[in-house]
């Protein structure tokens, strides 16, 4: 027990110190990639939940594991959103393309108890993008540059009612940081906030299984600093508003090799209504010292599909589909998000052993050409067609004893 407790213990100082070198601003708003075999089905994955990652996608799910459970891994991805201007016709492309994302998750559990626990470390929001200086100026005026990123910290309890019925849930603990800025106004924060995820995970019957997650919404009070070009910089706070999220799913298991499962996937993004930036001392007599932006963002779905195939040597294939629905009004579009609607494919493979096992998955994702041509007021300048593509590469291990 000692030598395996030991070679548990380099297993996580390897994988977290790994994690903390790759961190950089992840790409994207909401980041529902945490586990490399998740990926692989397409992110269908609550009402299966069976490795010790279901501390994010369904805190219920860890009642299904025994003994110590470690899990890390990274989610790497290559975006390129572009933009073509319907002012001189040429395309540009984002600066900052390649994100890292880590991810880590603990879990306890024992036969003859009904209680299970947890504790998890990964990023569920971010984003990064740096458009080109040559970009036509009137669109500079409205976004340059932007990044976030979120660490949470999220342990969990997971209660077995009864052989086929669990409930889960914990505390999130979020600290989140934000620098945003257009060719007048630049705004540097950061700043914590607690929220909670819960969960449930029933199997009626051996061949079906249901699940569901909740995460509650949560705003972060952003304090920081503003600057303003040539004027100087201003000590500023702002509050930003972070969705509730529900995902439903169903598993479907025709015999033992083969895991079907689909996933409905909500974010209310409507909380994101008009963000003000409120500056302690404005730069220059007369400026207004709150600086509102109106952003009115729509509620909007996942619908995840996902398949695996499991062999009866410890490998296992895996195949997804997503499909993302914008959530970006033309009226107060935003280049700092380039939102379109979305498709992703995503192929895995992996192999569970007595005492560890590893996932690979591989991503791709498509955006059609969005033609934004209603903004209105400050954020006219972002009218144009959008265009989005991804490649990503996500891998996990996991040590079990």
């Amino acid at each position: 027990m000692k030598i395996k407790l030991q070679s548990a213990l380099k297993f996580v100082a390897i994988m977290t110190l790994g994690c903390s070198a790759s961190l950089l601003w992840a790409g994207g708003s909401r980041l529902p990639d945490q586990d490399a075999f998740a990926t692989g089905r397409g992110e269908a994955f609550v009402a299966t939940a069976d490795n010790p990652s279901a501390i994010f996608y369904n805190p219920a799910g860890i009642s299904q594991l025994e003994g110590n459970n470690l899990r890390a891994g990274i989610y790497g991805i290559y975006l390129d959103p572009s933009y073509k201007s319907p002012v001189n016709g040429q395309t540009y492309d984002n600066q900052f393309k390649y994100h890292a994302i880590p991810q880590f998750f603990y879990t306890y559990g024992r036969t003859n108890w009904p209680v299970s626990f947890g504790l998890g470390s990964y990023s569920p929001f971010g984003l990064g993008v740096i458009w080109p200086q040559n970009i036509p100026a009137g669109f500079n005026s409205v976004a340059t540059e932007g990044r976030l990123s979120t660490e949470t910290i999220n342990p969990v309890i997971a209660i077995k009612l009864s052989p086929t019925l669990s409930i889960g849930g914990g505390v999130m603990v979020n600290y989140t940081k934000i620098s945003v800025q257009n060719s007048i106004l630049q705004f540097n924060g950061d700043g914590w906030d607690v929220g909670y995820n819960l969960g449930l995970l029933w199997q009626p019957q051996e061949k079906i299984s249901f699940g569901t997650t909740f995460r509650s919404p949560t705003t972060v009070n952003f304090n920081g600093h503003t600057g303003v070009t040539g004027l100087g910089t201003s000590s500023a706070n702002a509050q930003w508003p972070f969705p509730l999220e529900a995902v439903f799913g169903v598993s479907y298991r025709p015999t033992p090799k083969w895991n079907l499962e689909f996933d409905a996937d909500y974010t209310d993004w409507s909380t994101v209504g008009t963000v003000n930036i409120n500056q302690t001392t404005p730069p220059l007599s007369g400026i207004v010292p709150s600086i509102p932006e109106q952003l009115d963002w729509e509620s909007s779905w996942y619908f995840e599909w996902g398949a695996t195939h499991y062999f009866d040597n410890g490998w296992h294939v895996s195949a997804g589909y997503i499909f993302n629905e914008n959530s970006l009004p033309d009226a107060h579009y935003t280049p700092l998000v380039t939102d379109l609607d979305k498709h992703f494919l995503s192929v895995g493979v992996g192999h569970k052993g007595k005492s560890f096992d590893f996932d690979v998955a591989y991503q791709f994702g498509y955006g059609p050409t969005r033609t934004v041509s209603g903004a209105t007021g400050a954020s006219a300048p972002a009218n144009g067609a959008y265009a989005f593509i991804s490649h990503a590469v996500s891998v996990s291990a996991g040590w079990h004893f």
